[in-house]
């Protein structure tokens, strides 16, 4: 049978004779195997495969022309190339000003999308100070996202609050708090306007951030060894200048170990002076810590409906450690496990809180440290006021309600630990201090002083006959 004959038949049979094409053969025929009727192919197609229902070949007049069309594609790129070169060439003396001219476009390009964002947003232009206060701040791409529900949170660091610890529940919006502040003070430093209803930013040289909990199949180290490859190149170079966001550290190995490590890692990054947000789950580090002085405790805020275990996430941070409990289990009840393991989980979390309790006992340790950041505290006011504005009447008055207001929280801390006995480690730290030059080996009357004169107003606050040194 003819050629044409054949393929007139299948074209009877089915019109449309698909074509096909990839990149090693070109354009190609494919025909309905069940169409030929077991019948074999015609000496004219070549390159005959068989693939499931289809039959693909080709014949010689094709190959010529997709030769054709190979033989054409590398003309075009031969052209292309010798006319790209021969560009090059002539503007090779023009390449200084080519490279200004591109560097200008890109900064107009830039100066005009600061134009744009800030007259379409509500942005402020950031003042650069000693102080990071932030009023009113927010996340500049989650906004975009959930312009009409994000809720905005103010940010406040000095020397005297330098290192933050944020807790809260899962999906509370620790995460987006501390990129928030990250971000914003990267806008600031490149002359950006920043999110929020007033900012002011210190210039800082570094940022760092530990936030992704991600494996890294490629460098073949685990959550854990990712982690703690980058803390360790963190604290190599982390300086008073930096700024630095950890996001849920210690959470790749087990709850004791992560918890050591975490603790261990924020006495350094404290010592390291830097502006750290350290966001975590662990309570004990909060509560260890939240004596130290530079630090200070904040949480996500949020409702908890205890009859129907409904979580409102408020996304609002607020002062010291979260206090709701079992947030986990409410938000694994939102995922409805089975009631009989939520049940176990609940009377097992309520054994070890109560267990937690019982083993807690007061330290002479702590009372000293959360008497040494009080005076910490009065000393950064003082300083305040004898570098601000305030004279006179006014001046005279305030310090005297931050006396008032220093002795009182120094009687509620006597008060809460009276009668408190010392452990052998409070001992040993009592000797220590009792031999310290600061303390001159004087732990009877210990006077703390400040004076301010100005306009002949003066001011002491002291505190005598402590039981033990305040000094910091």
């Amino acid at each position: 049978m003819a050629c044409w004959t054949l393929h007139a038949k299948l074209i009877e049979k089915q019109p449309k004779m698909p074509w096909s094409s990839s990149p090693n053969w070109r354009f190609y025929i494919q025909l309905n195997a069940t169409d030929l009727e077991n019948r074999i192919l015609p000496p004219v197609f070549t390159n005959i495969h068989k693939r499931k229902a289809l039959i693909e070949c080709q014949t010689v007049d094709l190959m010529k022309r997709n030769q054709k069309i190979v033989d054409a594609h590398n003309e075009v790129v031969c052209l292309s190339n010798k006319a790209i070169q021969d560009l090059a060439v002539d503007t090779r003396a023009y390449m200084a000003s080519l490279y200004r001219v591109g560097e200008s476009i890109a900064m107009l390009d830039m100066i005009s999308s600061f134009a744009h964002l800030v007259t379409s947003q509500e942005y402020t232009r950031p003042r650069l100070t000693d102080t990071l206060a932030i009023k009113a701040g927010r996340h500049p791409i989650r906004e975009k996202i959930q312009s009409a529900n994000f809720i905005p949170n103010d940010f406040y660091a000095t020397e005297g609050q330098r290192f933050q610890i944020i807790t809260g529940c899962n999906m509370s919006g620790k995460s987006t708090y501390i990129r928030s502040v990250a971000l914003m003070s990267v806008m600031a430093q490149i002359g950006m306007f920043a999110p929020a209803q007033y900012a002011s930013m210190p210039i800082r040289s570094q940022l760092f951030a530990r936030v992704s909990l991600d494996d890294s199949i490629e460098a073949n180290v685990s959550t854990f060894a990712a982690e703690m490859r980058e803390m360790a190149f963190i604290l190599r170079n982390i300086s008073k200048d930096s700024i630095a966001i950890i996001d849920e550290l210690g959470r790749g190995t087990s709850t004791r170990d992560g918890l050591a490590i975490a603790l261990s890692i924020a006495e350094a990054l404290i010592d390291s002076r830097a502006l750290v947000w350290f966001a975590t789950h662990f309570g004990d580090l909060a509560n260890i810590l939240a004596e130290r002085s530079g630090v200070v405790n904040l949480h996500l805020a949020v409702n908890v409906r205890e009859n129907g275990g409904v979580i409102n996430m408020l996304y609002k941070v607020a002062e010291g450690p979260v206090t709701v409990q079992h947030c986990g289990l409410g938000l694994a009840r939102i995922v409805s496990l089975p009631p009989e393991v939520l049940e176990t989980a609940e009377e097992l979390s309520t054994q070890l809180q109560q267990r937690t309790k019982r083993r807690q006992k007061a330290s002479v340790t702590i009372l000293r440290e959360r008497r040494r950041k009080l005076i910490l505290h009065l000393k950064e006011h003082l300083l305040h006021a004898q570098s601000g504005a305030m004279d006179g009447e006014v001046l005279a008055n305030w310090l005297k309600g931050l006396q008032r207001e220093f002795v009182v929280k120094m009687s509620a801390i006597d008060a809460d630990h009276s009668g408190m006995k010392p452990s052998e480690n409070d001992e040993a730290l009592e000797s220590n201090d009792r031999s310290s030059p600061v303390n001159g080996g004087n732990t009877g009357d210990i006077c703390v002083a400040q004076r301010i004169e100005d306009h002949d107003t003066t001011i002491m606050v002291s505190r005598a006959r402590t039981s033990a040194p305040w000094s910091a």
